[in-house]
This record gives C-alpha cells, structure tokens and sequence, in this order.
C-alpha cells in the first residue's frame, strides 16, 4: 500500500511540473504572437505610405502637365486618407507634395512660379525640357503605439516634362 501512496504523490508533482512547463512555453509563444502582430502591422503602415507617396507622385505630375503656367505653377497638393486631420494623422495618412521647377525663365517656363519653387534656371534657347522635383511626405502614427511622435515617408522624383 506505501507503494501505491507514493505513485499517486509522484503523479501529483508530475502533473504540476507539467502545468508549469505548458505555461511557460504558452508565455513564450503568447509573446512571440504579439511582436509579430506588431511587427506586421508597422510593415502594412510603411507599405501603404510607400503606395500613397507614390501615388501623389503620379498625381503631382499629371497636375503640373494639366496647368497652365503661364497663370500659375502647381507649387504644393495635400491629401488626407482616413481619419487624419491637417495637424494629425491620428489613424489615417496625412500627405504633403512640394513640386520644384527647373526651366527656362520666360513665359512659356517658369517666370511665373514663386522664386522659392524655382530651383535652377536653364539658358534661353536651350533643348532641355522642363525638370520637376516632387517631395512627397507621408506622415502617419504608429497603431500600437499612439503616444509615439509621427512617423514619416519621403519620397523624392526627378521628372522631365
């Protein structure tokens, strides 16, 4: 009977051993899960502000072939996606595109944009077609941590006219 009695303790420890064993690797795979959760989610942000960035890009250059410059020069395009706000992207995206020009400095280039956008001046009679620097920012809050500052994409594009 002593031997029964001490089987049945044994069986006791071994199941606690156990229970505290599954726990811990529970624990670890529990933890595990989150950081790639997390991880998953700051990849989808970045990748979507990569796509919206580009996107503006696009968008700024069909802007500026669509305008007349010889009224006004597309200078800069803001975009909010979701619930992002002029100040705060909060849970969306908030995008700003700043257009440059380089060109001839007449009528037909650039005379008329603001002296801030103009970044190079090419000689009158020249054959280089107007060039187009577009900066394009995406900033955006990290979902899983809010209290964090923005973070923010930049994308800059070199494009002939």
């Amino acid at each position: 009977m002593k031997h029964i009695h001490y089987r049945k303790g044994f069986s006791m420890i071994t199941a606690i051993v156990m229970i505290v064993l599954m726990s811990t690797v529970a624990m670890f795979v529990m933890g595990l899960s989150g950081k790639l959760i997390k991880e998953t989610t700051a990849q989808y942000q970045r990748e979507q502000a990569m796509l919206l960035a580009n996107s503006y890009t696009e968008y700024s250059v069909l802007a500026v072939t669509g305008n007349d410059r010889n009224i006004d020069c597309v200078e800069t395009i803001y975009g909010l996606i979701g619930n992002a706000t002029t100040v705060n992207p909060n849970d969306g995206y908030r995008i700003r595109t700043h257009i440059s020009y380089i060109g001839i400095n007449d009528a037909s280039g650039i005379a008329n944009c603001a002296n801030i956008r103009r970044l190079g001046v090419v000689p009158f009679g020249s054959s280089t077609p107007l060039t187009i620097i577009v900066d394009a920012y995406v900033d955006y809050k990290d979902l899983d941590n809010p209290n964090a500052p923005n973070l923010v994409y930049h994308r800059r594009t070199v494009q002939k006219i």
